[in-house]
């Protein structure tokens, strides 16, 4: 008689969605150039900003910022941004991967979703400034998967495949992703990004 082991397989988030090209522009402070707050080497996309930096232009009054702001825009169905995420110690009140509603009916939120780096516990992740999804973040790479079915009104988070949030979006709304450095906070802001991949189904 032989005996066999089965193992249970955990599927994967992105099973049963297709890898999608995308395209992105850069936002940074209006008065520097991109080498000064962007590099690329290795497949590392390293942003940093400063909180006393410049808006992404002149007439701006938002916090300054260096993000890859993605071309792809859409108001239905299901979309995935995912990347290897490295927070260097320090980095306090930033976010570092956001859905943005460019398009949105007045008096609604500009933001379906954003994920914020702290201080606290050797870096803490948190959903905009409230729930805690993880600690001891700083200074080491982590999978960062963040899905939104625009059609359902679902946004789930998941760190290193593990499923760490659900919640929902803010309404209907034209959207796009963005992630690298959009600080609200004090002093330096970091984000290091690499395998950088949109999926869709």
């Amino acid at each position: 008689m032989t005996s066999s082991v089965s193992s249970a397989v955990t599927a994967s988030p992105t099973d049963g969605w297709e890898k999608t090209s995308f395209t992105y522009g850069m936002q940074k402070p209006w008065n520097l150039g991109l080498s000064e707050r962007y590099s690329n080497s290795g497949g590392v996309h390293r942003m940093w900003v400063y909180d006393t930096d410049e808006p992404m232009s002149q007439s701006s009054s938002t916090d300054p910022r260096t993000e890859m702001r993605w071309k792809q825009e859409y108001t239905s169905g299901q979309h995935m941004w995912d990347a290897d995420v490295y927070l260097p110690s320090g980095t306090n009140g930033a976010t570092f991967v956001q859905i943005l509603r460019v398009i949105h009916p007045e008096g609604t939120p500009a933001t379906d979703f954003m994920l914020n780096a702290y201080s606290a516990s050797g870096g803490t992740v948190r959903a905009y400034d409230r729930t805690v999804l993880k600690t001891n973040a700083y200074n080491t790479w982590f999978n960062v998967k963040l899905e939104h079915n625009a059609s359902s009104r679902s946004v789930k988070v998941y760190f290193d495949d593990e499923l760490v949030l659900t919640t929902e979006d803010r309404g209907p709304a034209t959207r796009h992703f963005k992630n690298g450095v959009y600080h609200h906070g004090s002093g330096r802001a970091e984000a290091r990004f690499r395998n950088i991949t949109y999926w869709t189904r």
